[in-house]
């Protein structure tokens, strides 16, 4: 591992515990035990790690769509490895960094929602069209529009004036949230096998 990537992996760390703002480059420092000026002979400023940082995770994430999608046989069993594959992210998750990068990092946030307007957007849509060919997807919807209301979905479950993090678990809304969506999209063919994947999944959990 390079140090950037050191860098950017301990900062993540650090960020998903307690959000961005009340983390310093002292505590980063601290956490990855190396010096202050090192850290700062890579990163000028805690702003320009953060872009770094959602940059590098964006690319994993595409990266890891790509893989899931290449490995699935069909769309219902592409959807239910998503799911498992975002578990774990939703699971860590703090809604606090969400927030964070909003306010005070308004240029990194500009790359995640170009990520989710670009990236994310095209290959629901690619899924839904592939899913609706396999006869797995209802024919009548419309693959742009439930595209982008999936994306805001899984907006409005980090949005903690709905779901209060002292009363909601992250990933537990975010299951919720793409149950509804995944059984809602589907024809009986699909709804049959989503439901076999769906038993084998809590039968090995």
């Amino acid at each position: 591992m390079s140090q950037i990537e050191r860098i950017i992996e301990g900062s993540l760390e650090l960020f998903l515990q307690a959000g961005i703002k009340s983390v310093t480059m002292d505590d980063i420092a601290k956490h990855l035990g190396m010096s202050k000026k090192t850290i700062y002979q890579v990163f000028k400023d805690k702003n320009e790690l953060v872009i770094a940082l959602i940059k590098k995770r964006l690319e994993d994430d595409e990266k890891d769509m790509a893989e899931i999608i290449g490995k699935s046989s069909n769309v219902i069993e592409e959807m239910i490895n998503m799911m498992k594959c975002s578990e774990e992210i939703f699971s860590r998750a703090n809604p606090i960094v969400i927030h964070d990068l909003q306010k005070y990092h308004p240029e990194a946030w500009k790359e995640f929602q170009n990520f989710k307007s670009e990236v994310i957007v095209r290959t629901l849509e690619e899924l839904l069209t592939k899913g609706i060919a396999q006869g797995y997807i209802r024919p009548d919807i419309d693959v742009k529009v439930i595209a982008r209301m999936r994306v805001m979905q899984v907006e409005m479950g980090f949005n903690t004036s709905i779901f209060p993090a002292n009363e909601f678990n992250i990933w537990k809304v975010q299951q919720q949230l793409l149950e509804h969506f995944n059984f809602g999209i589907c024809t009986l063919k699909g709804y049959k096998l989503l439901d076999e994947y769906k038993t084998a999944h809590q039968e090995t959990n």
